[in-house]
C-alpha cells in the first residue's frame, strides 16, 4: 500500500514492524511458559496420559475377571448345594469297634 503521504507510509511500517515484533514476543512467551510448566509437572512426577491410561486398562481388566470369578464360585457353590451331601469321614483315629 502505498499512498502520496510519506507519514502514513512510515506509521504503516512502524505498525507492521510492531505487530510481527509483538507476535515474535508473544511465541517466545508461549515456549517459555511450556518449558516452566514441563520442568514443573516432572518434578511432581506426575503420570503421563499413556501411563493413566495403561493402570486404567489394568485396573478395568481385573474387574471384568473378579467378575467372572464371582459367577464361577456362585456356580460351583450353588452345583455343590444340590448334591447330596456324603458323609464326612473323620481322619481322627478313635475307639474302633470289636471285630466279631
Amino acid at each position: 500500500m502505498h499512498t502520496s503521504n510519506k507519514i502514513f507510509d512510515d506509521l504503516s511500517k512502524l505498525m507492521t514492524n510492531a505487530m510481527g515484533i509483538a507476535q515474535g514476543a508473544k511465541t517466545e512467551a508461549e515456549t517459555a511458559m511450556k518449558g516452566w510448566i514441563d520442568r514443573w509437572m516432572a518434578e511432581r512426577n506426575f503420570v503421563t496420559r499413556e501411563e493413566f491410561d495403561a493402570v486404567r486398562a489394568m485396573a478395568v481388566k481385573a474387574r471384568e475377571e473378579n467378575e467372572a470369578l464371582k459367577a464361577r464360585i456362585a456356580a460351583l457353590e450353588a452345583a455343590a448345594a444340590a448334591r447330596p451331601a456324603a458323609p464326612r469321614r473323620s481322619s481322627k483315629s478313635g475307639p474302633k469297634a470289636p471285630k466279631a
